[in-house]
């Protein structure tokens, strides 16, 4: 899908045709629409269509006439029927007149500036803009890391009570979202170093604040990726050790019971042999039945009291 859009006089407005200083966001065109634009603007049709390969790597390409800038957002999509998060690489593309934007779905990243909600917002300043979207990039990453880190607590929070095989693959599917975000985050970091160093860039004097707000919102969300890591980490080694302990004390408990339950069989085991009954204690005295049953439970009393001073009861 093609949409055109450009502002006039600060306004934000979408148009049919093509002007100068447009913006153009491709959402996941057609071969037809990427030729469309390839042939109007000269650009080889792979730059154009390099953002719709989920695996494409985050650079920046300099041609004659156009500049192509790859770099990695975040996005949702469900595995194991739950909400996870991944990355995917968005294109922009730098012509002498329009700015071109390329991406397989739709995106938080795009919606924000076609609903107009930035302020001093303009298509025709390409490099304030491709900042904007770098600024909004890293603020989502903060905006789902914050989510991921509440859904730790949630897991920790759980962990006092009954836990599941399915909480298990959650805690994973969280660190290897982490994983993305991390490796996303470093190549992003990258492509901002570039544009920085790249001298034919035209800038403007609220380009340098916006872009060390950039460089300043990157790091912030690379270290929470590291933060973040490094305490899931802990949480599934702290997970492992909780059902570890779960499982020894349950073998504590079935040990005992065990041993418990075995006074009484060996004891009718022995009195249930084939012998001569005046051989057997107790086997003529009055209420000797009783008897037996008495000092049985008795002896489990004490085993029983026995095993509970030593914590396996």
């Amino acid at each position: 899908m093609i949409s055109r859009y450009i502002t006039d006089d600060g306004k934000f407005r979408e148009i049919e045709d093509y002007e100068n200083g447009m913006w153009i966001n491709l959402t996941a065109p057609t071969q037809e629409e990427s030729i469309e634009i390839s042939k109007h603007y000269d650009i080889d049709l792979p730059d154009i269509r390099a953002a719709l390969d989920e695996e494409e790597s985050s650079r920046v390409d300099i041609n004659d006439n156009y500049v192509l800038v790859i770099f990695d957002i975040p996005t949702v999509e469900i595995r194991h029927n739950q909400e996870a998060y991944t990355t995917i690489p968005l294109g922009i593309i730098w012509t002498d007149d329009s700015i071109i934007t390329i991406c397989s779905v739709e995106t938080p990243v795009i919606k924000h500036f076609i609903m107009n909600k930035l302020k001093d917002f303009t298509t025709k300043k390409k490099v304030r803009f491709t900042y904007q979207i770098l600024y909004r990039t890293s603020m989502l990453y903060q905006s789902y890391l914050r989510v991921i880190d509440r859904k730790r607590l949630e897991m920790e929070e759980k962990m006092g009570g009954v836990m599941e095989d399915s909480d298990i693959i959650i805690l994973h599917e969280l660190e290897s979202n982490l994983v993305y975000f991390d490796t996303s985050l470093r190549a992003n970091r990258m492509i901002v170093d570039r544009l920085t160093r790249y001298s034919g860039i035209k800038k403007f004097p609220e380009d340098h604040e916006l872009l060390d707000d950039v460089i300043v919102e990157n790091l912030q969300a690379i270290e929470m990726t590291q933060i973040y890591r490094d305490i899931i980490k802990g949480t599934r080694e702290l997970m492992s050790t909780v059902i570890d302990n779960r499982l020894n004390n349950m073998m504590k408990y079935l040990a005992a019971i065990t041993i418990v339950m075995s006074i009484p069989t060996i004891i009718s085991g022995l009195y249930g042999m084939n012998v001569a009954g005046r051989w057997m204690p107790l086997s003529s005295t009055p209420y000797g039945f009783y008897i037996i049953c008495g000092i049985t439970a008795l002896i489990c009393f004490i085993v029983m009291w026995v095993l509970r001073k030593k914590k396996m009861l």
